[in-house]
């Protein structure tokens, strides 16, 4: 079952679904469903990504490097 039938499938299930209260959850389920399905029909499949084009660097010599910035923001990851 592809992706676009599941759609059309959550989509029924919402139209023959009562709304009231004691639904407004699963409804709420179903729509988070629907969001999460259509942005994996938007963005391509990931199979191999190719990593891009690296670069070598030679090491040599001494050097210092310093990174300021607010806290949490991805310094370490640098």
């Amino acid at each position: 079952m592809g992706i676009v039938e599941r759609i059309k499938e959550i989509e029924a299930e919402m139209a023959r679904t009562q709304k009231n209260k004691a639904t407004e959850y699963h409804l709420g389920q179903l729509k988070a469903k629907i969001a999460k399905l259509r942005t994996q029909l938007l963005e391509p499949p990931k199979g191999s990504s190719g990593g891009g084009d690296g670069f070598e660097v030679t090491k040599y010599g001494h050097g210092r490097v310093a990174l300021i910035g607010f806290p949490s923001v991805g310094k370490s990851t640098l």
